[in-house]
């Protein structure tokens, strides 16, 4: 069974048809950037470029860089445009994609369902903690394989600031950090913070970083968690999305 999948980030916006049997793409994914500023219109046309371009014509599952509630509304939008709160996404990207089923999903809460079902979190019990580290930090808290939806860890603080302004992946290249910098004084500051609130069992550490695990986990000492990479790195979110639109 095939369902596509979407992802919005705050760099871009990519998307495929997804293998749901296997858990992976069907065909290789297409990208395009996303709009600055990243408003309604300007996402929702290129959420449309990227379904356009397989001609795909069935349910779509697409993941948002914020809470979203009832499956439509957004309640927060760090990393795009602050039009974005309130907005029923449901119904905006429904009409853009000519009618087409769309379901609506935090970005990080789908990436989690992924890792949980097909990757490294499959078979795990207990407290699982997903973290996508990109744009910004994006979370998935599961306890026994239950998801407790749009937890936003990424906004903790952690010295006076927004976590995510301090240890996302964006931070490192802004302020021009080493891996091994990054890992220690920002990204196992912010684990152990995290750990300290809710003992987890599990790290799964995701979003595009998770490609480049070997540059900066065996850098995290003190976390008493298992913290390992996501297995489906990069493609969760999409994978995650198209999971949420089937049922999943």
């Amino acid at each position: 069974m095939q369902i596509f999948g979407v992802d919005i980030g705050g760099s871009g916006i990519k998307g495929a048809p997804v293998d749901l049997d296997k858990g992976d793409l069907a065909q290789e994914r297409h990208k395009v950037l996303t709009p600055q500023p990243a408003t309604p219109d300007g996402v929702a046309d290129g959420v449309k470029q990227v379904v356009d371009h397989f001609g795909w014509t069935g349910p779509v599952g697409v993941t948002f860089p914020g809470v979203v509630t009832d499956g439509a509304t957004i309640r927060t939008a760090a990393n795009v445009d602050d039009s974005w709160i309130d907005t029923d996404a449901r119904l905006l990207l429904g009409e853009r994609l000519g009618g087409l089923p769309v379901t609506v999903v935090n970005d990080a809460d789908a990436a989690g369902v992924a890792e949980m079902h097909f990757g490294a979190g499959r078979d795990r019990r207990g407290t699982v903690i997903v973290l996508t580290f990109g744009t910004g930090i994006g979370s998935a808290v599961f306890v026994d394989g239950v998801l407790v939806p749009n937890t936003e860890l990424g906004h903790l603080e952690l010295d006076g600031h927004d976590a995510e302004k301090r240890a996302s992946s964006k931070a490192r290249e802004d302020h021009d950090m080493t891996w091994e910098h990054w890992a220690v004084h920002r990204v196992r500051e912010y684990l152990a913070h995290v750990e300290m609130l809710f003992s987890p069992e599990l790290f799964i550490i995701g979003g595009g970083v998770s490609r480049k695990s070997q540059k900066f986990l065996p850098h995290i000492e003190g976390i008493k968690a298992e913290i390992v990479p996501a297995q489906l790195q990069n493609n969760a979110g999409i994978v995650g999305a198209a999971m949420r639109a089937a049922g999943h």
